[in-house]
């Protein structure tokens, strides 16, 4: 008889956001895989990921080499969402409160029902409860739940800002100055099943969801002035923007006699990519496709040997990979002048 051993598997996934402007930019939030914490048996055979502004996909095999099957709980935690002040703009591709990018997986090609735990921090404590037992929605960033928070009593709210969970904003939607409580904690949510590895076998996962897309209207980047703007710099590293592509962006503009804004808006999409360095070993096969999504458009992300292989695909081929850092996305949509 088989024996049975128990792992746990986690995805890492943090908040990022990164707009290039201030009113007018949404900011992304950082998404990844499934990914083990340090197991001596199950390894990555292959990776294959795709990330379009539309779209993430990832399918991955896995191999447990022991002589034992593994009994796991298999979880994917979604990005943070979080509200800290006023006027603040994250991008979340789905209203449903529980399953914010549309998460769906299979495997071996059939869909898994999945768990969700929620829980909801202000000032590092758990006051899941508190909301709970005010019939609050737990998700910040829907309408829904600043309208519930506005309905309470008094006494509800002052106990909700005093726990740092809320706070009154004051402002003109056309109707005089009003004061409204709004959202300022940080939800967490995580989605899990119980996964069986057997033993010397291979088991395929399949995952795809929606990314969190950071937008701005506009951008200055292919602008003489962008070099000289605080933000600049980091772009350059972060999204790895070389001469070839700020010289096409730039011959762009010139086209269209553009120096500043149009006709380029932005899309970023970051990929937590560097826990996949906590398998048994290095990712034996990995393949990394970016659709920048419309043939016009520009795309930048910092990548080795990456080559074109359709009109809007680059890809990245690696063996035995250990990723060092995550993926950062730039893209540069044209937009219609009129």
């Amino acid at each position: 008889m088989r024996k049975t051993a128990v792992r746990t598997f986690a995805c890492l996934c943090a908040l990022a956001g990164h707009p290039a402007g201030a009113n007018d930019s949404s900011a992304e939030l950082a998404t990844g895989g499934l990914v083990l914490e340090k197991s001596a048996d199950i390894e990555m055979r292959s990776e294959d990921l795709y990330v379009s502004s539309k779209e993430i996909r990832v399918q991955a095999r896995f191999y447990n080499s022991s002589a034992n099957d593994v009994a796991t709980i298999v979880a994917f935690p979604m990005p943070d969402i979080t509200i800290e002040y006023p006027d603040e703009i994250i991008s979340v591709p789905t209203e449903d409160p529980k399953n914010l990018l549309g998460f769906a997986t299979a495997v071996e090609g059939k869909p898994v029902e999945m768990s969700v735990e929620q829980k909801v921090y202000a000032n590092g404590i758990d006051r899941t409860e508190v909301l709970r037992r005010l019939g609050v929605p737990l998700a910040p960033h829907l309408v829904a739940t600043n309208a519930a928070l506005d309905r309470l009593p008094r006494a509800a709210q002052d106990e909700l800002t005093k726990l740092g969970l809320a706070e009154i904003e004051e402002f003109d939607a056309g109707k005089g100055m009003e004061k409204h409580l709004s959202a300022r904690w940080t939800l967490k949510t995580t989605y899990f099943w119980e996964q069986l590895f057997p033993a010397k076998t291979e088991v395929v996962i399949d995952h795809r969801y929606m990314p969190s897309v950071g937008m701005t209207v506009q951008t200055s980047i292919g602008g003489q002035a962008a070099v000289k703007e605080p933000w600049f710099a980091d772009y350059r590293t972060k999204y790895c923007m070389d001469a070839a592509f700020l010289g096409a962006v730039q011959r762009a503009r010139k086209e269209v006699k553009s120096e500043y804004g149009a006709p380029f808006s932005e899309e970023r999409i970051s990929y937590i990519l560097t826990t996949g360095g906590n398998w048994a070993r290095p990712i034996g096969k990995f393949r990394l496709v970016v659709d920048k999504g419309a043939p016009s458009s520009f795309v930048s992300f910092c990548g080795d040997g990456v080559k074109k292989i359709s009109t809007t695909q680059f890809e990245m081929a690696k063996s035995d990979f250990v990723p060092k850092s995550d993926l950062h996305v730039l893209i540069l949509k044209q937009i219609d002048l009129p």
